[in-house]
């Protein structure tokens, strides 16, 4: 199993650690995927699969229904997608994405995370050719018979891994094809237990204990922030 597996192993549930954040971050993907593609997530691929990753984490169908329909308010401010790059202490390059109707404090926060910590908010392009962007999806296994026939069956969308876990099977490819595979997989009934999009480095930094806890010291309080979805690091967190 390659980088994606490690991946995913080192950051398991960590992103979402309480269920009210859950259904926050949530909430600002079906918002965002609303006022980019309408209400209706027949049409709205970006919005179906934000209502699978609800179901998937047990959000309630009537909160599901509440952010679409305030995101469709067109008096309603809506999020947008900011990107913060920097670094953390011993030279371990951040992407620190996040979900914000006001930037200016979204901004401030960020920045005075990284100067707490004895880290470094860098400009746009600083540490993001470090990471590659791809798509995931988590299926039910119960769909597929046969692992390798739909490797095979995948390699026309450069799908790079395909494994199994105790929750389903856990398909990584390249950002750009994740309408094509949520497509294929939707015409063949293979059921989406969620999806979405993450940042791998491509390679990590193995530190000591003390460094790693310096670290995780900014990682805590960048996650803490109900403005950040996602925070991508290139330590080295495997043991």
């Amino acid at each position: 199993m390659g980088r994606a597996f490690e991946f995913r192993k080192a950051r398991k549930f960590k992103r979402w650690a309480t269920m009210a954040k859950t259904f926050t971050k949530i909430g600002r993907e079906i918002s965002m995927a609303v006022k980019e593609g309408g209400p209706n997530p027949e049409t709205n691929a970006r919005l179906r699969a934000a209502i699978q990753n609800a179901k998937a984490a047990n959000m309630p169908k009537d909160n599901v229904e509440r952010a679409i329909k305030k995101a469709s308010d067109k008096d309603t401010a809506g999020y947008k997608t900011v990107l913060f790059e920097g670094y953390a202490p011993h030279g371990i390059a951040l992407l620190v994405e996040t979900a914000t109707d006001n930037n200016n404090r979204t901004v401030g926060n960020v920045r005075s995370y990284f100067n707490k910590y004895n880290g470094n908010l860098g400009t746009a392009g600083s540490v993001i050719f470090m990471f590659d962007h791809v798509c995931n999806f988590r299926i039910n296994k119960d769909n597929v018979s046969d692992l390798e026939e739909l490797e095979l069956e995948l390699i026309d969308f450069n799908v790079e891994e395909i494994f199994e876990d105790e929750d389903g099977i856990l398909i990584y490819a390249p950002f750009e094809e994740y309408g094509n595979i949520q497509k294929y997989l939707e015409e063949n009934k293979i059921e989406i237990l969620s999806s979405g999009f993450e940042y791998i480095p491509q390679v990590t930094k193995k530190l000591t204990p003390e460094q790693q806890a310096d670290v995780e010291k900014l990682l805590e309080k960048m996650e803490e922030d109900e403005d950040v979805q996602n925070v991508y690091h290139t330590m080295d967190t495997s043991e």
